[in-house]
């Protein structure tokens, strides 16, 4: 089917948490769409199921906190209606100020919820080429579109398709952790208890480094060799080249943790964080590796309480590509080329699970103020959607992927009940971001008002979906 044909029907293609938030928003918005998934026909390096919205990183979206920009991002989403949310609030699993969640039992939830919805239709097929989708349409294929995809993609953007890698942390079966040594806590003693705390000496932890530097490593290939990493998920063994203290003063860091029952600090901690609902599975914090199998097995087994670990998932590397939006896509995320072609998601150049999820959501309402013959309605700049939306399409050279956070937001120089010139730094940094996500609150409400939302079936699971 060529470009140009159209009809009344979304086509969205893929469905991972960008793609599943997309059509389920057109179809509450009632719409029909047609959501087309590949796996369950053809599988990727990285997951190991054909359900909807799997996560292959890390089971964590990032901080709750309503002081956050990450925290803030997510209660415009809940004020939006995200279904991405709701579900992974369904499926959370304990971890601090984060919401993290059973893997499983969320990727199941969101599958079921869009697999009956009436105004859904599932496809699973592969598409070798954006020329064979019928417009309207949007691509939300993330990290590993297939490479027929992703070649029609590059001619489609005349050549101009980045990559960057992202690598994946492994994942430690629970029973096999010593909890003699390894302890439970939380930074700074708040009492939640949500992780696994694997304590080092200096010497165990400058061996530790020494032996992440030294070990077998899978190398690219030459096609992959220029490709670099996103720093907000990058290798530990390449933090580490980057100075012997670089993981003690990151994923290391033993910052505000000690152990409960001797009151003593370490020098170093690795972390483990709980992946499932039923805690039989961990995920060793920052711990995102490109060394060889076998060689993770045997220096992570040197960690002391993980001296017997058995490991459900060994850490990998995958490539992420992605679109060089604020040259090649309007400020509401269509290609400039097709107007009916949007895209969503990691390939529109956010970082973060959570960031791809609201760039779903906002496509749906871009596309739906299209259709309706509407210039689309964008978020207000002062919100967190609005900053990452400007964060990906205002004009660069140099663009990369990027996370939600507040140097995204716009600037503010002055407070509005700034009293004292001389306030410490400290309060007008506390208090600039306190402004900053007042200012993101009512911005996000406005634009709600504006846009109308409203949700023909609001009825949603509130209890997790059962396995």
């Amino acid at each position: 089917m060529s470009q140009s044909s159209t009809r009344s029907a979304i086509t969205v293609v893929g469905a991972g948490l960008a793609g599943s938030e997309c059509a389920f928003q057109l179809a509450e918005m009632g719409h029909e769409v047609e959501l087309i998934e590949m796996r369950g026909i053809r599988s990727t390096p990285a997951h190991k199921t054909a359900d909807f919205a799997e996560l292959v990183c890390s089971n964590s979206f990032g901080s709750l906190t309503d002081y956050s920009a990450p925290g803030q991002l997510k209660w415009e989403a809940e004020a939006l209606g995200s279904l991405i949310l709701k579900m992974a609030k369904s499926a959370q699993v304990p971890a601090g100020m984060a919401l993290a969640v059973d893997r499983e039992l969320f990727a199941r939830s969101i599958t079921e919820v869009l697999e009956s919805h009436p105004r859904i239709q599932i496809r699973r097929q592969v598409v070798n080429s954006i020329m064979d989708i019928p417009r309207p349409a949007v691509i939300a294929t993330g990290p590993l579109t297939d490479s027929s995809l992703a070649q029609s993609m590059r001619e489609h953007f005349d050549e101009e398709f980045l990559y960057f890698f992202d690598a994946i942390a492994p994942i430690v079966d629970a029973e096999s952790i010593d909890m003699k040594i390894a302890y439970k806590g939380d930074r700074f003693e708040k009492g939640d208890l949500d992780y696994l705390n694997c304590p080092l000496t200096k010497p165990q932890y400058d061996t530790l480094v020494e032996e992440i530097l030294n070990s077998k490593k899978i190398e690219p290939k030459d096609f992959e060799k220029d490709t670099p990493y996103f720093d907000g998920c990058m290798p530990i063994e390449e933090m580490a080249r980057r100075g012997q203290q670089t993981l003690r003063f990151g994923p290391l860091s033993p910052k505000g943790l000690k152990n409960g029952e001797t009151g003593e600090r370490s020098y170093a901690v690795v972390q483990l964080r709980q992946d499932n609902k039923q805690a039989t599975a961990y995920n060793m914090v920052g711990f995102q590796t490109k060394m060889a199998y076998a060689e993770q097995v045997r220096i992570f087994r040197t960690i002391p309480g993980l001296e017997n670990a058995e490991f459900l998932k060994l850490g990998s590397v995958h490539r992420n590509l992605y679109i060089q939006s604020p040259k090649k896509l309007s400020p509401w995320l269509s290609s400039r080329k097709d107007p009916l072609l949007f895209f969503a998601g990691q390939v529109s150049g956010v970082e973060g699970y959570f960031e791809s999820t609201c760039t779903g959501l906002m496509v749906a309402h871009f596309l739906n103020d299209t259709l309706k013959g509407q210039t689309p309605r964008l978020p207000h700049r002062a919100s967190a959607f609005g900053s990452l939306l400007n964060g990906i399409t205002e004009d660069n050279d140099f663009f990369q992927p990027t996370n939600i956070n507040f140097s995204l937001f716009p600037k503010v120089e002055k407070l509005p009940d700034d009293g004292p010139a001389k306030r410490k730094r400290a309060d007008f940094k506390r208090a600039r971001r306190d402004y900053q996500i007042s200012l993101a609150k009512s911005a996000i409400l406005n634009w709600k008002t504006e846009i109308q939302t409203v949700y023909t079936d609001p009825a949603l699971p509130t209890e997790p979906v059962q396995i």
